[in-house]
């Protein structure tokens, strides 16, 4: 891919405090678009955004899923080649998306994922919880799929005619697993990079809570077993 337009697709639940970090560390020289998907806000997660310089829409439907749809819909709009999602809490490093969409550009890869297991962790930044989900979905997905990951992280790039050949559905906390399920289905090229990881401003609105924990245990283990057939 030659001078790709790259968007970078962030959803967002109450982060006033975090998303303006993450807009501004997003390297500007290579990523012509930022869209944050405010996700039903009550806080100033939206104006904070939209003050740093990115472009702003609203789902009131909550669910990460709803978000990153919506986000999709705008990029086409923006005639985007390559689409960038991850988060708003400044867990991820926004200065490694060059490293995150180099295979794309370089190999013509379809899809990355970036693998927080294969790089650095900040302690305590990924709980005992989500270690364990995501070790037992990526053994899952490469039993029943043949699929080879070892991570289901939110900072991930993939060209958008890909991602359009997925017909991504799933609208809160299966998106990440229905991607990389489907993109092994599809035989997409894809590869893993590693990227750092840090604790996150604020409160995990899944891990950080039992409910959201168990619901997206749940959603995680029934995809793997939902797109077998």
């Amino acid at each position: 891919m030659e001078k790709p337009i790259i968007t970078v697709i962030i959803p967002a639940y109450n982060e006033e405090q975090a998303i303006g970090k993450v807009i501004s560390d997003i390297p500007r020289d290579i990523v012509q678009n930022i869209v944050v998907v405010n996700n039903n806000s009550s806080d100033r997660t939206a104006s904070v955004a939209e003050e740093a310089g990115a472009i702003v829409l609203h789902e009131k439907r909550k669910g990460y899923g709803w978000a990153c749809l919506k986000g999709i819909r705008e990029c086409k709009a923006l005639k985007t080649d390559l689409i960038v999602f991850m988060d708003g809490d400044y867990s991820d490093y926004p200065e490694e998306i060059p490293k995150v969409i180099a295979p794309i550009i370089e190999k013509d890869l379809d899809m990355v994922i970036g693998s927080r297991v294969k790089g650095n962790r900040e302690k305590g930044s990924l709980t005992p919880q989500q270690i364990f989900g995501n070790w037992l979905a990526t053994k899952l997905i490469r039993l029943f799929y043949g699929g080879v990951f070892t991570d289901l992280g939110p900072f991930r790039a993939i060209k958008l005619e890909a991602l359009e050949k997925l017909q991504m559905s799933d609208k809160t906390y299966g998106w990440t697993i229905e991607m990389q399920i489907k993109a092994v289905k599809k035989k997409l090229k894809y590869c893993e990079v590693a990227v750092n990881y840090k604790k996150r401003i604020g409160v995990s609105k899944v891990s950080g809570t039992v409910k959201g924990t168990v619901l997206a245990g749940i959603k995680i283990i029934f995809a793997v077993f939902k797109y077998l057939f």
